[in-house]
């Protein structure tokens, strides 16, 4: 029973898709929708939904999977669970997270979702294969779930408010996704899957991660200027998260650059969205 969890874990990345779904919440409690009796299905339906595809995602992956250090170890490479089963797997979680979002948020936030899904598979994971910069294009299917938690809150999908919030989401995870390339970039690269280390030394990748990070802490005071975060406490807890990731990101550029430097950074990304999913979901529901 321990392997069968220990495989089901590797395949559907439960903390990566737990991060869509709590980027959904806070949409949804910021559009007014946190008390609702489907706001606990449609969490639900978005996290199946992530988990859905991060199981295609590696069934696509799998032989590049294979050929790397850090993911040879996943179910399928490994062979703790064969190709059939992934893809069974990927399509029932698909399935039932696309009715319960259907279910509780409606047909907007059901296509919003499936959309997702599509962009990350179908655009983003062979993108990958052909470009280091993927996560640029990637970033759009990690800005949908506050998509779909604002109009399942029955709030129009074409709100600056929302435009802000899927903004500051699609900018973060440039970033969050690259500060990975440091460590395994050269493993990327054996595997035959382009990365950012392959054409540019690791100064500069580095300084490119720092002004990304930089501009994902500013992206998040958009968030007042457009209402949607509208109380002062608010706003004063965006702008000392930006600033304290500003100064992280400074701390990351003067370091020893090995890879413990690089994995605190990566904490400290994720940490400070979290700290803004919060806030968001706060200002509306506690009437910071």
């Amino acid at each position: 029973m321990t392997g069968a969890l220990r495989a089901a874990a590797g395949l559907v990345k439960p903390r990566l898709s737990a991060f869509a779904a709590l980027a959904t919440l806070s949409a949804y409690a910021a559009a007014g929708g946190a008390f609702s009796p489907r706001a606990a299905p449609l969490l639900l339906g978005v996290f199946l939904l992530a988990c859905g595809a991060s199981a295609l995602n590696e069934l696509q992956e799998r032989g590049p999977d294979g050929r790397m250090t850090r993911t040879k170890e996943r179910p399928i490479p490994a062979g703790r669970l064969s190709p059939k089963a992934a893809a069974l797997a990927a399509a029932a979680l698909l399935a039932a997270g696309g009715l319960c979002v259907l279910w509780a948020g409606g047909r907007a936030a059901f296509f919003l979702g499936l959309f997702a899904a599509a962009w990350y598979n179908g655009v983003y994971t062979p993108l990958k294969r052909t470009t280091p910069f993927a996560a640029v294009v990637g970033s759009l299917s990690g800005a949908l779930p506050p998509a779909i938690g604002w109009t399942a809150a029955a709030q129009p999908l074409f709100d600056p408010r929302l435009s802000a919030l899927c903004f500051f989401f699609c900018l973060w995870q440039i970033p969050h996704f690259w500060l990975l390339v440091p460590e395994h970039g050269g493993d990327s690269e054996r595997a035959g899957l382009p990365a950012l280390t392959g054409i540019l030394d690791l100064g500069s990748v580095t300084r490119l991660i720092c002004v990304w990070m930089s501009v994902a802490a500013a992206s998040c005071l958009l968030l007042p200027l457009f209402g949607t975060v509208s109380s002062a406490a608010g706003s004063a807890g965006l702008a000392a998260a930006a600033s304290w990731l500003t100064w992280k990101a400074a701390r990351l550029l003067c370091c020893d650059r090995s890879p413990l430097s690089y994995r605190a950074a990566f904490a400290d990304t994720n940490a400070f969205a979290l700290s803004v999913m919060a806030l968001v979901a706060l200002d509306r529901c506690c009437a910071l």
